[in-house]
């Protein structure tokens, strides 16, 4: 039975996120819908990671084993012929069947885009992608924050609280390899990379450094903020638009486990 890796973009503005929701529309279940008419099978597609509702991909992964004999370059071709415009297949491989897209993931990049140009009105063709916020925010400030969360910490603090207890992840440990903003244009972009994201953690961080940013925090107070484990010591949650699940790394097929890791918690 053909595995296939099945690399993805999309724009989430139409969708309640990428898991499947009875009754709501939703990335994996757009996907699945398309593999349906492609070869029959009732199949669902797993992700790297269930993206919230409104959050974009320019490199989501996704797995799938079928029955069909169907090979990787025509079912490239025939996913982009029945997915909507707002989605669009940008590789099928073929792959052990040890590959798992969620649970082989080693290290996920993430990208914030801010339009921060002050008395100047945002686009609506850039509208749906960025935070069109309205603070003057000085990139020096944000970067001084930002270099607090590399590393290895709890960050119970930076994560939306859970709707249930069964919700809740197993840990709030993540470590942070990179956090960086820079300029593009009348952009300030965000770049984070980790093992792992919790629910809203990225968000949450962008809210927070943009207070940095704007001179209402002192950055050199994310230290204190992350050991409180207080989401209320932390800005707020920056909106869905702006954030990008940018790529995400595996390690070579050697070194594939024979069983899964635990489930990852929802992220964006």
């Amino acid at each position: 039975m053909p595995h296939f890796k099945i690399t993805l973009a999309y724009d989430g503005t139409p969708y309640h996120g990428w898991q499947l929701q009875p009754g709501l529309a939703t990335v994996q279940a757009t996907l699945a819908d398309a593999l349906f008419r492609i070869v029959g099978e009732k199949v669902l597609p797993q992700g790297s990671g269930r993206t919230d509702t409104g959050v974009h991909a320019l490199g989501q992964v996704a797995s799938v084993t079928l029955a069909a004999p169907i090979p990787a370059d025509r079912l490239h071709r025939a996913l982009n012929h029945c997915l909507p415009n707002s989605i669009r297949v940008l590789a099928v491989e073929a792959v052990d069947e040890r590959f798992h897209a969620r649970h082989s993931a080693v290290s996920k990049t993430y990208e914030y885009r801010i339009f921060s140009v002050a008395y100047q009105i945002c686009a609506p063709t850039m509208a749906p992608f960025v935070w069109p916020c309205l603070w003057n925010l000085a990139l020096d400030a944000l970067n001084q924050a930002a270099a607090h969360v590399i590393g290895t910490h709890d960050f119970t603090a930076l994560a939306a609280s859970p709707a249930s207890p069964e919700d809740a992840p197993a840990s709030y440990v993540r470590t942070i390899t990179h956090s960086r903003w820079h300029e593009e244009g009348d952009l300030i972009l965000y770049r984070v990379a980790s093992n792992g994201f919790l629910h809203h953690m990225v968000r949450n961080l962008v809210g927070t450094f943009v207070q940095c940013g704007a001179g209402r925090r002192d950055p050199d107070t994310i230290p204190a903020l992350i050991t409180s484990r207080d989401r209320s010591q932390c800005g707020p949650t920056a909106p869905a638009s702006g954030l990008f699940l940018v790529s995400v790394d595996y390690p070579a097929l050697d070194s594939l486990s024979e069983r899964p890791a635990a489930e990852m918690a929802i992220e964006g």
